[in-house]
């Protein structure tokens, strides 16, 4: 499967012209990389304007999920749609997406762990659903956003339940840049599958994002690494085929006694 990150600089509060800047990469990545699938960084459609979120974010997915439907039937490509503040009812999600090729919808995930560094519990309701396995072509997926990665406790269920791939959709201040590389590849190796992530770049009033989206395979190794301050595509073709194979070189699963584990940590 070949795919295409956008290390995105999100213009903050302003919808429309990152739809724009979003159809604008996604016609010049399918011309020159033809991927099977692009993904997206967290709150790519407003960025962290957390105190006028009210103002900028969709209506129940409106009119993020339908763009993001036409874009990947017009140009024929999967969709990690990052994820977008959502209002749905009196409360504003951080909603993430999949979309396939024939433009439905087969995933929605909202966040569930909500940020207190970055003051998102004052702004936003937290999800009420961990992070499932999808599939996408035959491939079964996980998709987590952000501050969900240091959370191991979702994301081992879906290595159990036989995900190959973890994306993480993510505005990772620049602050904590460390944890956010090695906390990836240990995810990697803990749960021998490919990581796959897309930051963002810039800055929005005291934080600056960090970048540095990620490939690291099975077996905890950087395939691909973007910068850190710099708005790019990164294109790469993964195996997953890989993840069967460092999954019987070292058979993690099936050396697990379960039933030793303490339950609800």
């Amino acid at each position: 499967m070949k795919i295409s990150i956008y290390q995105m600089e999100i213009v903050p509060g302003n919808p429309s012209e990152n739809h724009r800047k979003v159809h604008a990469w996604i016609e010049k990545e399918v011309e020159t990389s033809k991927p099977d699938l692009i993904v997206l960084p967290e709150m790519w459609t407003t960025s962290y304007t957390l105190e006028d979120i009210h103002l900028h974010a969709d209506d129940n997915g409106n009119p993020t999920v339908p763009f993001l439907q036409t874009m990947a039937k017009s140009f024929n490509i999967n969709i990690i749609g990052g994820s977008f503040a959502n209002k749905v009812g009196v409360k504003v999600y951080n909603t993430a997406v999949v979309i396939n090729r024939q433009g439905e919808t087969i995933y929605q995930y909202n966040k569930v762990h909500l940020v207190p560094m970055l003051n998102e519990p004052k702004y936003l309701a937290g999800g009420q659903n961990v992070p499932e396995v999808f599939e996408l072509e035959g491939m079964k997926m996980g998709l987590i956003i952000c501050y969900d990665l240091r959370f191991a406790e979702i994301i081992r269920p879906l290595a159990l339940e036989g995900a190959e791939v973890l994306f993480i959709v993510a505005e990772w201040p620049i602050a904590r840049l460390n944890h956010w590389k090695n906390i990836q590849i240990t995810r990697a190796i803990e749960n021998q599958m490919f990581v796959v992530s897309c930051n963002n770049v810039g800055s929005y009033q005291n934080d600056t994002f960090g970048g540095n989206s990620m490939v690291v395979n099975p077996w905890g190794d950087t395939l691909l690494e973007g910068s850190t301050t710099d708005e790019e595509a990164l294109s790469i073709s993964i195996n997953i085929e890989e993840t069967k194979e460092i999954r019987e070189k070292v058979p993690v699963f099936a050396s697990r006694v379960s039933h030793l584990y303490k339950q609800g940590l």
